[in-house]
């Protein structure tokens, strides 16, 4: 039977106010109990705010979080890691999320310190440094430092798309089981791939497996499916391309007979023009085989805008344009073209 104030007040003769404030403090501590759970359950509720660096990464989060979280990706297509920094809408966007991804390895070299200053503050990982050390190529251009493009090839990418399942884990410990289904379906979905680019990469003439590009970003891909990688710039295209390296690459094509080049979407082509230009100069005919998709995905809403799709995209035009019979859509039919 529940009292009224005036009634407590006479039967135990305290002043009204303090009996009042007694009141109010019995009725918030039997709530308790019920706002900590709404509270709890409208937490699980709300999707868990994620800031991802690159496209690749959110890719992945999306893969595994589904409905569960909310990607921001700070780079964009044709945006280029190597060079990116902060601004300040990122900055506001980092410090308000529950969880921050970045690539690690060096590849976002110009946030790095900003990364390590805001874990202290948020929940910070660098998701590509948990793979293991044997598995990485060294870096050329730095000092106990690696070739950061892991993405390059799906099989070292299933370890990435692992260490963002235990990310999101361990921020949503209560979505575990979610996550993991989510993330066993993408794996699976990686393994496709991968046994599609052996299936086309292999039909490429054993001499025609040259790959030129705008920078060294596909040391992986060259090591996974037996194909000689030269870029024009180092690991990072902050190197600067110099003339020595541009004519040393003119004299592969030649005496090489290499028929194809590639452009890269987040890297200027200049340099690949000028290495054709010094091709044509010695009498030999080089043509680009095709833009391939290096430190940034494709259009947003794309296939190739997706991780599946910026590789179905790139293993499907390297082996169409160095000699391979491909199909002129890629792996599931989906390809916007095959830069052919």
């Amino acid at each position: 039977m529940w009292l009224k104030i005036a009634d407590l007040t006479r039967a135990t003769g305290l002043n009204r106010r303090l009996v009042a404030v007694t009141f109010l403090a019995i009725a918030a501590l039997l709530a308790a109990p019920f706002v900590a759970g709404k509270s709890a359950m409208a937490r699980a509720q709300t999707p868990l705010n994620v800031v991802a660096t690159t496209g690749m990464i959110a890719d992945a989060v999306r893969q595994v979080g589904g409905d569960a979280v909310e990607v921001r990706a700070l780079m964009g297509p044709g945006v280029d890691p190597h060079a990116y920094r902060q601004t300040r809408s990122d900055i506001v966007a980092m410090t308000r999320a529950d969880l921050v991804l970045w690539h690690g390895l060096y590849l976002e070299a110009q946030m790095e310190e900003f990364f390590h200053d805001l874990a202290r503050k948020r929940t910070v990982v660098a998701v590509a440094e948990g793979l293991p050390k044997e598995k990485l190529r060294g870096h050329d251009d730095y000092a106990d430092k690696f070739d950061p493009h892991v993405w390059m090839t799906p099989v070292l990418w299933k370890d990435v798309v692992v260490e963002v399942q235990k990310a999101l884990t361990e921020a949503r410990p209560d979505q575990a089981e979610l996550f993991a289904a989510n993330a066993a379906a993408h794996l699976a979905e990686l393994d496709q791939l991968i046994a599609y680019g052996a299936d086309i990469l292999t039909q490429v003439p054993e001499e025609n497996r040259v790959l030129v590009t705008a920078h060294d970003a596909f040391g992986y891909f060259g090591g996974e499916y037996g194909f000689e990688v030269m870029g024009i710039q180092g690991i990072s295209t902050q190197s600067e391309a110099g003339l020595n390296r541009i004519g040393t690459l003119v004299d592969v094509l030649v005496e090489r007979g290499v028929s194809a080049v590639f452009v890269e979407s987040s890297v200027s082509d200049r340099s690949v023009r000028a290495l054709i230009e010094g091709a044509v100069a010695r009498g030999h005919d080089v043509r680009i085989g095709g833009e391939l998709f290096s430190d940034a995905m494709g259009a947003d809403g794309t296939y190739e805008g997706t991780y599946i799709g910026m590789l179905d995209h790139n293993m499907t035009t390297i082996a169409g344009a160095l000699g391979a019979d491909v199909p002129a859509k890629g792996m599931s039919g989906q390809l916007s073209h095959a830069g052919l």
